[in-house]
């Protein structure tokens, strides 16, 4: 049975999180990606990996018509399935290693992951040819283990994209469709593995809230031409989420 709203209330940190939500709303809603690099370090903080993980993609879920018909629109569809297919086949091992590694080794993975994610956006590289076939699987195959154990489903992804020439409607297409096809494998898997249930889906409704008003204004915001200005706002929220969710600031 789900728990009670004041169960959901009692959440350790919910005040912070859900004001981390509001940003990572804003930006995913704009850029296409960027909620679980914002928003993992802070819930983590807070609780378990395999409940943060799993409130924030039911939370996503939820706010699905907000971008994902437009995205489904503007993306190269048979790209992000061929993408998302490798990513479920292995993100299985990715929820493995979330249930044999220890709570301070995983929150040190998703701050490392972001950390080399953001370090890769900043530096701008860009790839100038176009990747097919077993290149792409591979970096779906990458992003399905790392979704699965830290949460962080987009960085392999998110890094390919924008280091290529793509468009930015585009890029940002793909990567939202491709992040909300995975978060589905991502959660059945946690489901079969008991690590997940219906207790989680109060939590994620509240999620929802300030999460879908950050997409909902994000997105009134996307237009390619201030995309520069706006990836220097969304790298700086990045950094300041990777500092504060560092065990190293553990009391």
């Amino acid at each position: 049975m789900p728990e009670s709203a004041g169960g959901v209330l009692d959440t350790p940190g919910l005040i912070w999180i859900l004001l981390t939500l509001l940003v990572a709303g804003l930006v995913r809603g704009f850029a296409g990606f960027g909620t679980a690099l914002i928003y993992m370090p802070i819930a983590a903080m807070f609780l378990p990996l395999p409940k943060a993980i799993a409130a924030e993609m039911i939370a996503g879920m939820i706010t699905w018509p907000l971008i994902v018909p437009r995205a489904i629109r503007e993306a190269d569809r048979r790209e992000v399935v061929l993408l998302a297919g490798a990513a479920v086949v292995t993100a299985p091992l990715g929820v493995w290693l979330l249930t044999w590694a220890d709570r301070q080794t995983l929150r040190w993975a998703v701050s490392l992951a972001a950390t080399l994610t953001l370090a890769a956006l900043v530096t701008g590289w860009r790839y100038h040819g176009r990747v097919h076939g077993a290149g792409l699987a591979a970096v779906g195959g990458v992003a399905g283990v790392l979704g699965g154990t830290t949460g962080l489903t987009g960085p392999p992804v998110i890094l390919f994209y924008l280091a290529s020439t793509r468009a930015a409607q585009v890029v940002r297409a793909n990567t939202i469709l491709f992040l909300a096809l995975l978060d589905i494998g991502i959660i059945l898997i946690m489901s079969m593995r008991g690590l997940v249930g219906w207790q989680i889906v109060p939590l994620s409704a509240i999620y929802a809230v300030p999460y879908g008003t950050g997409l909902s204004v994000g997105q009134r915001l996307f237009d390619p031409a201030r995309e520069g200005l706006y990836r220097g706002f969304a790298y700086l929220v990045i950094a300041a989420a990777i500092l504060t969710g560092l065990p190293l600031f553990d009391r």
